[in-house]
C-alpha cells in the first residue's frame, strides 16, 4: 500500500514538474509568415504582422528562430508585435502553442 502511494504522489510530482512555467525569448510575429516576411515584400515590422493577424486570419505568434509558437495571449501579443520579447508560460510541443503567463519586453 505505501508503494502505490509512493507511485501516485511521485507521478503527481511529474506531472506538475512538467508543466512548470518557462521563459521563450523571440519576435512577436504571425504564424503564416513566422521568420520569413519576404513574400510580403517587407521585414517583420508592425504592420505587416498586424495585418497579417487581423486582415489574413493569422494568430500572434513568438518566432524564436526555429518555431512559431503561437500564443494564447492574442491581446496581450498585439502591442508587441515585431518586438523583441520574452515570454513566461508553458510549451505544448505538439501542438506549437505557449500559454502565456507574462510577455515583457527584452531589454
Amino acid at each position: 500500500m505505501k508503494q502505490a502511494i509512493a507511485i501516485i504522489a511521485l507521478s503527481a510530482a511529474m506531472t506538475v514538474a512538467a508543466a512548470a512555467a518557462e521563459k521563450y525569448t523571440g519576435v512577436i510575429t504571425d504564424n503564416m509568415c513566422a521568420g520569413d516576411h519576404k513574400s510580403m515584400n517587407m521585414g517583420p515590422d508592425a504592420k505587416c504582422v498586424t495585418d497579417c493577424v487581423k486582415s489574413m486570419g493569422g494568430q500572434y505568434a513568438l518566432w524564436d528562430g526555429k518555431t512559431a509558437w503561437v500564443l494564447s495571449d492574442q491581446k496581450g501579443a498585439e502591442k508587441f508585435a515585431a518586438k523583441k520579447v520574452t515570454v513566461t508560460g508553458t510549451a505544448d510541443p505538439a501542438t506549437k502553442t505557449l500559454k502565456v503567463d507574462s510577455i515583457a519586453a527584452d531589454r
